[in-house]
Formats: structure tokens, sequence, C-alpha cells
């Protein structure tokens, strides 16, 4: 599947406890579209947020099965970025810019 803009890249911002804790060290954390790149990352959070990329981590995580009564399923996998920027620069991920 092409991914047809940046904004269909990253899917939603992720803050939990330990994010917010690497936010403090520039690093911000992304779930993003499984057939995303590291260079479309970058590519897209420059583009986006504007400011300076300068490392981009993957995460792949696998979907884990869970029982419901007798049913067995597997939940859905995700694909995430950890995106460092430069020194001094920041995102406000709650307002969205």
């Amino acid at each position: 599947m092409k991914i047809s803009s940046n904004s269909n890249l990253l899917i939603s911002p992720i803050i939990t406890e330990k994010t917010t804790l690497l936010q403090e060290s520039g690093k911000f954390t992304f779930e993003v579209a499984k057939e995303a790149t590291k260079d479309q990352i970058k590519e897209a959070v420059t583009d986006i947020f504007n400011v300076k990329v300068t490392a981009v981590n993957i995460i792949n995580r696998k979907g884990k099965p869970k029982t419901f009564g007798r049913n067995r399923v597997i939940t859905p996998g995700s694909k995430r970025a950890i995106v460092t920027l430069a020194s001094g620069e920041t995102i406000n991920i709650t307002e969205g810019t």
C-alpha cells in the first residue's frame, strides 16, 4: 500500500508514563503506518511539526493472543516510531503543533 501523504503516515502520538519521561530528553513516540520507513517518518515529522529530526527508531509490536470465554483471538500488532529531535527543538503533542 502506497502512503499518499505525511498526515496519513503518523497515526497518533503515544502518551504513556514512559513516553512522557522520554519527552524530557527530546524523544517523542508516534504510532505509524505499518508500511512506513525511517526516512518517510523523518520527513513527515519535519513537515508537520517544523522541527529538525536527528534519529528515528522503529518498534514492531506483535499482536498478543487473548481469550474471551471459549474464543481465542489475536490483538492487532502495531508499529511505533521513537523520534529524537535536535537539542532545543520540541513538539507540543497536546496541541498538535
